[in-house]
């Protein structure tokens, strides 16, 4: 999904600042990451000489060698590559959904920033990419940068990271995508360690969560007044689910839709996550939430049980643990109080 977001980050249950996320959950970069980047590492797994073959979006990618010049079109995808400490392998990036994580700060502005959203073909072009990363299929759409099959022809590899443009996607999806980058830049033991890493750190939260008899129901809020967009049957859905909750349109076989608002008080919600994003603010939206009248006898509204969700954290990547956390702290807070 393509949006036009904001950069003002609120929160409402304990939800603390991704500074402080990070420090708590623990995410880090892989033990064999420093900061001369990955062009200063030897290659690990799949030897530079050897051909590695990937099945992405449909086709199969042969790649002779790792790539040398990579740009990356959204900003999952943007923070997979920093996590696996290829920025020195990176020549251009495009497209943040907001601020990019305090822990790759300075690998990421190293890095050319070629568009605030998707760049045009002839920016690209320009940066003499050798490989395009995008997290949407959008982003090799008529919007986007041109599709797969004709940057092919124009001698460019490309990768579309298939979580993100799957029906009903898991955490393994996304760690499969991961392993993928890994071994297409042959650094495969990197990317083991990153989700091996980030495996972990779901660990420790659900363990705090311990068994949940009866999860709590939630309604993930989009946007829109008249009807809202809402989560279905995505990624969201798995993330709430894991920190204890069932998101009440998990039944819709679609990824976002729009609902109307006498169907969410049907599914009466306990719990209401806020996506962050877009022209409205966090504030905007909590309010309208907590002053809509049909809305008013819902145990969510009721209590005010409404946790802010970033859209990054949203996303199919290395943010698992963090939105993790955030949703079960949100939705749990006495579980976490020690």
């Amino acid at each position: 999904m393509n949006r036009k977001f904001n950069w003002k980050k609120m929160s409402i249950i304990g939800v603390c600042a991704i500074t402080m996320l990070l420090a708590a959950c623990g995410v880090n970069q892989p033990a064999n990451q420093n900061s001369q980047g990955a062009g200063s590492q030897s290659l690990s797994g799949q030897e530079s000489g050897q051909s590695v073959v990937i099945q992405n979006n449909g086709r199969e990618i042969r790649f002779d060698k790792a790539p040398e010049r990579a740009v990356t079109l959204n900003q999952h995808v943007t923070e997979v590559m920093l996590a696996l400490g290829l920025e020195a392998k990176m020549v251009g990036t495009a497209y943040l959904d907001d601020a990019i994580l305090p822990i790759y700060e300075e690998a990421y502005e190293k890095i050319p920033v070629l568009s605030d959203k998707y760049p045009s073909k002839e920016v690209l072009a320009a940066a003499d990419p050798d490989f395009v990363y995008s997290g949407w299929k959008s982003g090799f759409g008529d919007e986007g940068v041109g599709s797969m099959e004709e940057l092919e022809q124009a001698g460019i590899q490309s990768y579309l990271h298939m979580s993100s443009n799957m029906s009903a996607p898991t955490t393994e999806d996304v760690f499969t995508d991961i392993l993928n980058i890994g071994k297409i830049f042959r650094i495969e033991d990197r990317s083991e360690a990153l989700i091996s890493s980030m495996k972990r750190e779901m660990e420790q939260i659900t363990d705090k969560l311990g068994q949940i008899d009866k999860p709590l129901t939630v309604f993930v809020y989009d946007s829109g007044e008249d009807q809202p967009l809402t989560a279905a049957n995505n990624y969201m859905t798995t993330l709430i689910a894991q920190a204890g909750g069932t998101n009440i349109f998990s039944d819709v076989d679609k990824g976002w839709t729009t609902v109307s608002w006498e169907e969410v008080v049907n599914r009466n919600p306990e719990v209401i996550v806020i996506v962050d994003y877009g022209d409205k603010t966090v504030e905007q939206k909590r309010n309208m939430l907590l002053h809509k009248a049909e809305l008013a006898d819902l145990p969510a509204i009721k209590e005010q049980k409404l946790i802010v969700l970033p859209l990054s954290a949203a996303a199919e990547g290395v943010r698992a643990p963090i939105a993790l956390k955030i949703l079960a702290e949100g939705m749990y807070p006495e579980k976490f109080m020690n």
